[in-house]
C-alpha cells in the first residue's frame, strides 16, 4: 500500500522452495519505497532473508532513513555519512568467494529526531571473522531489546553491544541499494519483516529448509 518506485530492472524469480524473491543485477537495480518500517518504535527487529552473489566489496543493499523536515531528503546525494537516522543492512565480499554481515544503525540523542551535530548514537557489528559462502540464501537481523542492539546469521549472534537508542522518524527505505545510488547490490531478496520487539533467536525468520543447497547467480553484474 506505500508508493513504490523501481530503476534499473530488477528481476522476479522463483526458487527452489517455491517461493518469490527479487533479484539484483549489483549495477543499477534498486527499489525504493515510502515508509520507514521502524519509525516510532522503541524496541524492534529488523530481518530479511536474502541471497549475496558476490560483487563489489561494499554493498549497502536495505536503507530504511527518517526523512529531514528542512531538506526533505532521506539521505544526502553523496557519500555515506548522513546526519539522518538510519539503519543499513550491508555486506562486505572477501576473497572473491565469502560475505560478512554489516547491521548498521545512527540517529539522534534526542526526539524529534533531527540530529544536533554533535550526540546520539552511531554503531555498526561488522564481524569479518564470521564470513559465508556466497551463492546460498541466508537469514539476518537486527534486534534491540530496550538495552543491547545485536545482530544475526541464521540465528546465530554475529555481535551485540549496549546502545541508548532513540527511536526514528517517518522517512523511506531502499532495496538493492542504499538510497542515494551507491554500493548496490548484486543478489537476490526473498523476504523481509519488521516487528516492533526483539525477537529471541528460535522465533527468527528461517531460510526454508529446500533453499539450504547453493542457488548459483541466474544474471552476471
Amino acid at each position: 500500500g506505500f508508493k513504490t518506485e523501481v530503476e534499473g530492472h530488477p528481476k522476479v524469480i522463483a526458487t527452489v522452495s517455491g517461493g518469490k524473491a527479487v533479484e539484483f543485477n549489483g549495477v543499477d537495480d534498486a527499489i525504493w519505497v515510502e515508509n520507514h518500517p521502524l519509525a516510532g518504535w522503541k524496541t524492534f527487529t529488523f530481518e530479511a532473508i536474502f541471497r549475496p552473489d558476490g560483487g563489489d566489496a561494499a554493498q549497502r543493499w536495505f536503507h530504511l532513513a527518517s526523512i529531514d523536515p528542512k531538506t526533505g531528503l532521506a539521505a544526502l546525494p553523496s557519500g555515506t555519512d548522513d546526519p539522518n537516522p538510519r539503519f543499513t543492512f550491508e555486506l562486505r565480499v572477501s576473497n572473491h568467494d565469502h560475505w560478512y554481515l554489516d547491521a548498521f544503525t545512527h540517529g539522534c540523542a534526542t526526539i524529534p529526531d533531527v540530529c544536533p551535530a554533535k550526540g546520539g548514537y552511531n554503531q555498526g557489528l561488522m564481524i569479518p571473522e564470521k564470513s559465508y559462502p556466497i551463492g546460498h540464501w541466508y537469514a539476518v537481523a537486527q534486534t534491540y531489546d530496550g538495552k543491547m542492539f545485536r545482530s544475526y546469521v541464521n540465528g546465530v549472534l554475529q555481535g551485540e553491544v549496549a546502545m541508548d537508542y532513540k527511536p526514528q522518524g517517518p522517512g523511506r527505505a531502499s532495496i538493492g541499494t542504499r538510497m542515494n545510488r551507491v554500493n548496490y547490490f548484486r543478489g537476490a531478496v526473498m523476504e523481509a519483516r519488521f516487528t516492533p520487539t526483539a525477537l529471541p533467536p528460535d522465533q527468527l525468520l528461517k531460510v526454508p529448509a529446500a533453499m539450504d543447497a547453493p542457488d548459483p547467480p541466474r544474471r552476471a553484474p
